[in-house]
């Protein structure tokens, strides 16, 4: 299996490094495509990777496709790539926004998969939602499938719905979470404590926390009434998040994101 990844940008390079250490590839290396020489030369030192600043030089060769680009290049891009492609090769989509229709029409293609990554995929512990066109067989998709787990865990949803609800929730989770952990910063520097004490505090509680939820059956509620007893401090906090509408306002912002994913779908 030959893999080519189009966009060496910051997703482009996390899925490129995942898949080309595993051994998916059958010891071939991977492929990449950018325009930028720069990048390129610094990239071509790396031992498992071929660079190519010229489409014709390794589209034609490719099994599987991974677009990486921003969706304002898809266009100018799907130009320049539709006389290369065959329709046996199939065509991921790291893109936000561009819908599976856009990209078989662009590119006169059928075997489409769309997803969402998150930022966590750089550390391993990504998520990557993803569906398929109707094209795609089984044999293949889990052949993406494994492809995508290389940077952490994916799910298949039923349709391009729930990726942009994806957005909303894993694609753009990431930075609700370094908000609310910048606000927990700033009210430990306000109490006093240094920096480095009060990374420690805030950045172990997110973590240990997390890793409660995981190692239990107990729902975040469950969780929060062993931590919260009746009268005491825990329970002052929770009162004035409610009182303070948070858990509505963090809501509103997952359909925010949701609902300018579908905006971006259909311009």
């Amino acid at each position: 299996m030959k893999v080519l990844v189009i966009g060496a940008g910051n997703m482009g390079l996390t899925y490129s490094e995942g898949m080309a250490k595993s051994p998916l590839l059958n010891r071939k290396n991977l492929m990449i495509y950018d325009i930028s020489k720069e990048l390129l030369d610094k990239l071509s030192e790396v031992s498992y990777y071929d660079t190519f600043d010229n489409l014709q030089d390794c589209l034609p060769s490719a099994d599987v496709v991974f677009i990486a680009v921003k969706p304002y290049h898809s266009e100018d891009l799907f130009e320049k790539m539709k006389p290369m492609i065959n329709d046996q090769q199939i065509f991921v989509s790291l893109m936000a926004g561009v819908t599976i229709e856009n990209i078989q029409n662009g590119l006169n293609v059928k075997k489409v998969v769309r997803t969402m990554p998150n930022l966590p995929a750089k550390v391993g512990k990504g998520v990557t939602s993803y569906t398929e066109s109707k094209e795609v067989s089984r044999v293949e998709l889990l052949m993406i499938r494994n492809l995508l787990d290389t940077t952490g865990q994916s799910i298949r949803v039923k349709d391009e719905d729930f990726i942009n609800k994806s957005t909303g929730i894993s694609g753009s989770g990431p930075a609700y979470i370094f908000y609310f952990m910048a606000s927990m910063l700033e009210a430990a520097k306000k109490m006093g404590f240094s920096d480095n004490d009060s990374k420690i505090l805030v950045s172990n509680t997110f973590e240990g926390a997390v890793h409660l939820f995981n190692e239990s059956d107990l729902t975040p509620e469950k969780w929060m009434d062993r931590v919260a007893s009746k009268g005491g401090t825990t329970r002052a906090a929770l009162d004035s998040m409610d009182d303070n509408n948070v858990k509505q306002l963090i809501q509103d912002a997952a359909y925010a994101a949701f609902n300018r994913a579908v905006e971006l779908g259909d311009e």
